[in-house]
């Protein structure tokens, strides 16, 4: 029995796959083909590279050390161009074959450029690898003015980015309001106020016709009502598709990505499985970190002979911008006269909040300006808990001592804290009871707060709460 696993992608999923087989089989056979030369990185931060907050070397993933030291065929820079499912082979650009026994697709997304005239001009850059990244920043130390192409998460937090380097920025997005996939109107009007406050400004409703170019250097872009507006860099942000082009030469069932089944087996190969984001799970493709490493852990666990089942995950939405807090969760546009909507709003602070409520569930949530419930939020939603019959203790800590709000104390310690890396706050416990007392210790022992870093703030919490309990919980050894 061939048991080589070859995986074809070696960034956020592909190569988290490859760090959870090693770690539970010593001897698999594993080959990873990377098209980037480049070790694989957290895509999560290049916002914070971006802004300037964190270096591009301080987001990888995996060190190019790690691959020999764990006996790990990592072939980078080196893209596979087509699968052999009769031979069971894949071949690489450069004309090399190789045989697997299993292959795993992780080959992730590539931007859209709109087919547009003017978008191949020098300046106009889309915003979704690490190059990427680092040609912005390039092209806005000479830039007068910049304009962002979506006003998405990615735009955003694009936007924001590039406001932090005291270039002035203009958010162009075609949907009626900010982030529309995430936030209702009201939501987004806020969002906006908020954003305008600490210097982007934005244009909903607006469709971008092309771009102007001055011997081949961008100038300005072309609104549909005619509008110009002066940009000597152009960040597209307009959403992600799929890689599905492998898949589909290869003949196996592409929709809006590989389908695959709850074995994340392609459903006409078993041999050949997909996760991330060009796995398409029961009509879902989910463009998020944690989604993709749920699928990673799952499948790891499948091919060394575990039984796992992929269920779908929860989505939980944060947006990483300095002077902004946003989570995001479920279903928050809902019409539905049969779910019960909590809200309140204060735009002139940048505050809105909102709970959907559907047979005593939470299905979906907004926390705009302040996030202090988001932990507590995130546990109902993903654990499909009944939510407490004081409403208001969903959207505001502290009320009633009946409330269960988000301290350590009240959360479980089966509860995840850390969806992007399925971390525990029992886990966390466990780790201080060996000796971890500070975030980066938590984040070495589990990788917790590695993702998106969204549950950093709880992390923090529970390490602060252990440590004023240290006296009354026994360690493992039983010493008090």
């Amino acid at each position: 029995m061939n048991r080589h696993i070859v995986i074809v992608g070696n960034g956020m999923a592909g190569s988290r796959l490859v760090s959870e087989l090693r770690a539970r089989d010593r001897n698999l056979r594993i080959t990873v083909f990377g098209a980037e030369a480049a070790q694989p990185y957290n895509r999560v931060l290049l916002s914070n590279v971006l802004a300037g907050v964190t270096a591009p070397g301080d987001i990888g993933l995996t060190d190019p050390a790690w691959y020999a030291a764990n006996g790990v065929d990592a072939r980078l820079g080196q893209e596979i161009v087509a699968i052999d499912r009769e031979r069971k082979t894949v071949t690489c650009a450069d004309g090399t074959v190789t045989g697997y026994g299993t292959l795993v697709l992780a080959t992730g997304s590539a931007p859209v450029v709109p087919p547009l005239p003017g978008l191949d001009a020098e300046g106009v850059v889309a915003f979704r690898t690490l190059g990427d990244c680092e040609a912005i920043i390039r092209l806005a130390g000479g830039a007068r003015s910049a304009v962002v192409v979506g006003g998405g998460l990615l735009g955003l937090e694009a936007a924001r980015g590039l406001a932090g380097r005291d270039l002035p920025v203009t958010v162009v997005h075609l949907g009626g309001h900010l982030m529309e996939r995430q936030l209702d109107a009201e939501a987004g009007g806020v969002l906006q106020r908020t954003i305008g406050d600490l210097g982007v400004r934005t244009l909903v409703g607006a469709r971008l016709t092309g771009a102007r170019a001055e011997s081949g250097r961008v100038t300005g872009i072309e609104l549909d009502d005619g509008a110009v507006l002066p940009a000597d860099l152009v960040v597209l942000a307009c959403g992600i598709r799929p890689e599905t082009g492998l898949a589909r030469a290869a003949g196996l069932t592409v929709d809006r990505g590989v389908v695959v089944d709850d074995r994340l087996r392609s459903i006409d190969d078993p041999d050949v499985h997909a996760i991330g984001e060009c796995a398409q799970h029961q009509g879902t493709v989910y463009g998020l970190v944690a989604p993709a490493w749920e699928q990673a852990r799952i499948l790891a666990d499948l091919l060394t002979g575990g039984d796992a089942r992929y269920e779908g995950s929860r989505q939980v939405t944060r947006l990483k911008a300095a002077g902004i807090e946003l989570a995001a969760m479920g279903e928050t546009t809902l019409g539905d006269d049969e779910a019960e909507v909590v809200r309140f709003a204060d735009p002139t602070r940048g505050t809105y909040k909102k709970v959907v409520i559907r047979d005593d569930r939470l299905v979906g949530a907004i926390l705009l300006g302040e996030t202090t419930t988001a932990g507590l939020l995130t546990q109902l939603y993903d654990r499909a808990a009944p939510v407490p019959s004081d409403r208001l203790g969903l959207l505001f800590t502290g009320l009633s001592p009946a409330t269960p709000t988000e301290t350590p104390v009240r959360i479980p310690d089966a509860a995840v804290v850390c969806h992007c890396n399925n971390v525990s706050k029992g886990r966390i416990r466990a780790c201080w009871e060996e000796g971890a007392r500070e975030v980066a210790d938590i984040a070495t022992m589990t990788r917790a707060t590695t993702g998106c870093g969204g549950c950093r703030d709880t992390v923090e919490g529970i390490l602060e709460w252990l440590g004023t309990q240290e006296v009354t919980f026994p360690t493992r050894s039983g010493r008090r």
